[in-house]
């Protein structure tokens, strides 16, 4: 009887309705799910829009970590203590629908249905894949390929159903905040992008495939043309030229 009631478990409706422990809200974007010092007691699966999660140092400097797609869970870090409190602020960025599962909800169904811990394991496998990819990209890539980078993951480039090449709004400070630089070096980096037509950029920023070059090559059309020069480059290639 307990195999048969285990294997009706559909991980699919129970994420998509209300329930024991459970229940769906609406957000309006700038809405927050958590703040940062909020007790954890609960984890949020997105059902649909955009979520930017932000962190605020000792001295009051705030910083955009990371944003979170339809499909994904928000604030697993109540899984890890008892009485734990939030590590970051969970923020709508779009208009956003979630379902809200109380913690001891969650444990017993991870500890109850195979099926649903096991989507949840690979949930956290591909989010530790995801953090650690993100600190390879900040530690040895510049700051245009972090950039080319942070848009194509948020136009969802290379995920299952194709991209959403209109990603979210979002403000070239926090851009910046995301990837380590300035807020001018990010307007400088758009619109040299839009200028070699990899985004349009009107309000809203269209992400075009030809973006991947960037990434992928670390190109930029006509051998890098429109790049600026490095002082230490323009060095090296002047001594080259003398020795020619």
């Amino acid at each position: 009887m307990d195999e048969r009631k285990k294997s009706d478990f559909d991980a699919a409706s129970f994420l998509a309705n209300a329930g024991l422990g459970r229940r769906i809200i609406r957000l309006k974007p700038k809405q927050t799910f958590f703040s940062q010092g909020d007790p954890a007691d609960s984890i949020f699966y997105l059902q649909d829009g955009r979520v930017k999660v932000t962190v605020v140092s000792t001295s009051g400097k705030e910083a955009t970590i990371t944003l979170v797609s339809a499909g994904e869970f928000v604030g697993e870090e109540s899984l890890a203590t008892v009485s734990g409190l939030r590590l970051a602020t969970a923020t709508a960025a779009t208009a956003c629908t979630a379902l809200r599962i109380e913690r001891t909800e969650m444990v017993r169904v991870m500890h109850d249905e195979h099926t649903f811990s096991d989507l949840f394991l690979a949930f956290l496998l591909t989010r530790s894949m995801r953090i650690q990819a993100d600190l390879v990209d900040q530690l040895f890539n510049s700051s245009e390929k972090r950039l080319a980078r942070i848009l194509l993951l948020m136009a969802e480039f290379g995920e299952p159903g194709g991209p959403e090449t209109l990603i979210p709004k979002i403000t070239q400070e926090a851009l910046a905040e995301m990837i380590g630089t300035t807020r001018s070096r990010v307007s400088f980096f758009m619109n040299r992008f839009r200028q070699l037509g990899f985004i349009e950029y009107n309000g809203r920023i269209r992400v075009h495939k030809s973006l991947l070059n960037v990434v992928l090559l670390d190109q930029l059309p006509g051998q890098n043309a429109t790049r600026p020069v490095i002082q230490g480059a323009r060095n090296r290639a002047s001594i080259a030229a003398k020795r020619d």
